[in-house]
Order: structure tokens, then C-alpha cells, then sequence
């Protein structure tokens, strides 16, 4: 189905919805104030349906804005933001009862940082999508791209392209990409520790703490962050390259075994930090160790929080075990 007939779908499901009581609201996306931006959309009424589009810009997890909200909600989703809806309900922050999923095959994202360096910056003032292709209007002249070329890195990598969970199916399944697992993480992991060090560090110093990766971030809910606590302060609020590491260290264990991969961190990120350099690397010790990959069965729980006697750790069994720090204390 192409994307004019998606956009026509989910603005005829939506209001049918809306128009019959069944949500309160759909949350789904609008045409952004620039071309190759896509708005997070929030429609109360049949009415306001035609705001609602779909296009390779609707990168924003929409699963951020679903929690705390009140009476029945449908949402516009795409597979990860389906994968971070069945966390979030697997940890008690949705109910799976109050939301009607509204499923869409993603084919991945656009980076349109990548499309505006490809055409120098040019002042982009148009974007279509046809066969496979982006045609920009770039400078005042027509340019041409391939998709599969510009895609965000996250969706390169990305092996899963349909809604987990889904109450209205819009458009057909999209064919599920053969992606080696984490073949970026063993690579990375092949090379001499300090390139890896150098590597990461150079990421880290291209961090500005500006919190956005935080904000966007649909499993980052926690009513008060570790990062803004002043007693006792884990990090600090500036640049200094320890907190720096410090917060990106911390967030990555934080999300181990919860992050969906959804990239949208990346994207939200002003300084283009590849912060799956280290969440990836949690994503595979987490697969490897216990077979899991968040937000992909809504019937097993995450396996950090939980426990099984047959689990790898022979410490937790035998707690003498490993007490002693190793300086005779």
C-alpha cells in the first residue's frame, strides 16, 4: 500500500473511532512547520482527522505519550513503538485495555541530517516519496535520493518492521530484513580496547547534556532522573567530561533489557551522538544471556525484573560467594 493510501486508512480508522466514542483520542502525526519534519498529532474529534499523515519523518516514539493520560487512546504506532508499548506494559506504566493500536509496517525512517549534508545544506522546500525514492526540491533545483540510502542508523539495523501488538492493521506486512543480530556490537567489541576507548570517548565529548535523548526516550520515565538529583549528586549539570560518561554509562544499564531500539534518541540528539555504541552493547548481553529482545512478547516478562534458579549468576545461589572485594576486606 502506498503512502497516500496509508495516510487516507488511518485518517478513515481514526475518525471512525473518534466519531463512534470507542477513544478519546488518537495520537498519531501531523505535517511539521518544515518539509521532511513530521509533529507528534493529537486529534479529539472526527473532525480533526485530515491533520493526521504518514511519511518516512514519522520517527518520534509516539509510545512517550501515552502515559498519564486519561480514558481510551489510539495511537498511530510503527514496530518500535509498538515494542515500547508492550514494555510499558509489562512495567505497570500502560493498560493494555484503555489503548486501541493502530498498526502501520514501517520500512524505516529517514535521517534528514543526512539528506540536507548529501544536498550541501541547500534549503530543502520540498520532499516527495515515489517508488523507493526521495524527490527533493533542494536550492531552487530537483534532486533524487534513494531511501535505503539516508535511512537513520537505528533502521538500518532494525529487523523487525511490523506492529507486536495491533487492533487495526493499516496497509500490508512488511517483509522482515535478514539482519545478522548484533554484528555492529562484535565488531566493535574485535577491536583493541583502546580504540574502543578512543571511540567512545570521542562520542562522549560531542554530548552537550542538553537532555534530549532523556526527553524523547519512551522507556526514561522516572518522575525524578538520577541525573537531576543535587543529594547526593551522581552527576554533574555541566559538561565535564566524567559526568558526562557518568550519565551516559548510568542510562545505558538503566535501560538494559528495556530498550527497543527505536533510535529515536539518535535522532533527537543536536550533536549526532551514536548513543547505540553503548545501548546496543546492553541490548546483546542482554539477548545472549537470557534470549530477550524488549517489547517483542507481550507473555514473557523482562528478565531483569525477574529471577530463575537456572540463571547464569552462580552468585545469587551461593551469596558467600564473591563477597570479598579482593583487598583482603
Amino acid at each position: 500500500m502506498e503512502a497516500s493510501a496509508i495516510v487516507r486508512t488511518v485518517r478513515e480508522r481514526a475518525a471512525e473511532l473518534l466519531a463512534s466514542g470507542r477513544v478519546d483520542l488518537v495520537i498519531g502525526f501531523e505535517q511539521g512547520s518544515m518539509p521532511m519534519r513530521a509533529a507528534p498529532c493529537f486529534v479529539s474529534d472526527a473532525d480533526g482527522t485530515d491533520r493526521l499523515v504518514w511519511n518516512s519523518f514519522c520517527g518520534v516514539n509516539l509510545a512517550r505519550f501515552l502515559r498519564g493520560r486519561h480514558g481510551r487512546i489510539a495511537v498511530v504506532a510503527k514496530a518500535c513503538d509498538t515494542r515500547a508499548l508492550v514494555e510499558l506494559i509489562k512495567e505497570n506504566q500502560l493498560c493494555r485495555t484503555d489503548m486501541v493500536v493502530i498498526g502501520v509496517p514501517c520500512a524505516g525512517m529517514v535521517d534528514s541530517a543526512a539528506v540536507e549534508e548529501i544536498t550541501g545544506h541547500a534549503g530543502i522546500t520540498g520532499v516527495e516519496e515515489a517508488d523507493g525514492r526521495l524527490l527533493l526540491t533542494a536550492g531552487g533545483s530537483p534532486v533524487s535520493l534513494p531511501r535505503e540510502d539516508v535511512l537513520c542508523r537505528s533502521c538500518r539495523r532494525c529487523s523487525t518492521r511490523n506492529p507486536v501488538i495491533c487492533d487495526i492493521a493499516v496497509g500490508e506486512r512488511a517483509p522482515e530484513p535478514e539482519i545478522p543480530g548484533f554484528l555492529d556490537v562484535d565488531q566493535f567489541a574485535a577491536l583493541p580496547s583502546e580504540e574502543r576507548r578512543t571511540r567512545i570517548e570521542a562520542e562522549m565529548k560531542r554530548c552537550i547534556r542538553c537532555n534530549a535523548c532523556r526527553n524523547v526516550c519512551p522507556m526514561c520515565y522516572c518522575v525524578r532522573c538520577f541525573a537531576d538529583d543535587a543529594f547526593p549528586q551522581w552527576v554533574g549539570r555541566g559538561g565535564d567530561p566524567g559526568s558526562v560518561m557518568s550519565f551516559h554509562l548510568v542510562r545505558a544499564l538503566h535501560l538494559a533489557g528495556r530498550c527497543v531500539e527505536c533510535g529515536a534518541c539518535e535522532r533527537a540528539c543536536p550533536t549526532g551522538v551514536d548513543l547505540g555504541i553503548l545501548n546496543r552493547r546492553m541490548s546483546a548481553d542482554v539477548y545472549r544471556h537470557f534470549g530477550y529482545r524488549p517489547g517483542m512478547a507481550p507473555e514473557i516478562p523482562s528478565p531483569l525484573s525477574t529471577f530463575s534458579p537456572g540463571d547464569p549468576e552462580d552468585f545469587m545461589l551461593e551469596p558467600d560467594r564473591g563477597r570479598s572485594c579482593g583487598c583482603g576486606g
